[in-house]
């Protein structure tokens, strides 16, 4: 494709789906793709945003836009978000999940499959749920998570989220796999915790791939290899 035309498509605005590396911040990521626009293309001003954070710790599915399209982020941040996530049952971290070491440990022995498949069924629909204290909420005027990472533990109130579907994929305990469909805002780091209490134990997230955003899927992703290689066809 000419330059000029992928150049002018760029800033009038398109949505670039991309399979976040484990590690990587939403932010590096933005910053990547905004680096190699740059590079190649030569546009210095475009602007480029992303629909929706993922932590460094968790893959999968990143909605950009570019140009013009950045208008529309809220609109894509608005849609139901689909994981998969396997959860440790058993023990606890501050974080919720590998960030932070193990601070306590529980009994699993009581836990049978068919229990954790029946409180999975308990997280369905509309209710409140306690971000956690490692999180990108506001706390006075700071993150939250700057606050946890120095011993600190910020109180936060909970927000109203909706489970729209939730079921468990893999069951070896006391290691489970769930996928769940939910509305923006859902800390799936603080749904572990919550099904760890549940069943009368502990929990936490071992592994989270974001799988859709809406209609946008997975599959359909770009590796940022990919986007390097193949910036000129898109």
């Amino acid at each position: 494709m000419n330059v000029a035309i992928l150049s002018e498509g760029l800033s009038a605005g398109k949505v670039l789906l991309f399979n976040k590396p484990l590690y990587w911040t939403s932010f590096d990521l933005v910053n990547k793709v905004r680096h190699v626009i740059r590079h190649n293309l030569h546009l210095k001003n475009l602007k480029i945003g992303h629909a929706g954070t993922l932590d460094p710790l968790a893959t999968g599915l990143m909605v950009l836009c570019t140009g013009k399209e950045t208008r529309n982020i809220e609109k894509y941040q608005d849609q139901p978000k689909e994981y998969a996530a396997r959860i440790k049952l058993g023990a606890t971290t501050s974080s919720f999940d590998l960030e932070t070491e193990i601070d306590a440990h529980y009994p699993v022995a009581h836990i049978r499959k068919e229990e954790v498949e029946e409180i999975l069924k308990t997280f369905m629909g509309t209710q409140l749920q306690v971000p956690p204290g490692f999180s990108a909420r506001m706390v006075s005027g700071r993150r939250a998570y700057t606050l946890a990472r120095k011993g600190e533990k910020p109180e936060l109130p909970p927000k109203e989220i909706t489970i729209y579907s939730i079921f468990m994929t893999t069951c070896e305990l006391p290691d489970i796999e769930i996928q769940v469909l939910c509305s923006k805002g859902t800390y799936i780091r603080a749904l572990a915790r919550d099904i760890g209490l549940r069943l009368g134990s502990g929990g936490y997230l071992t592994n989270l791939v974001r799988t859709a955003i809406g209609d946008f899927l997975l599959k359909d992703a770009l590796s940022v290899d990919d986007f390097e290689r193949n910036l000129v066809f898109l």
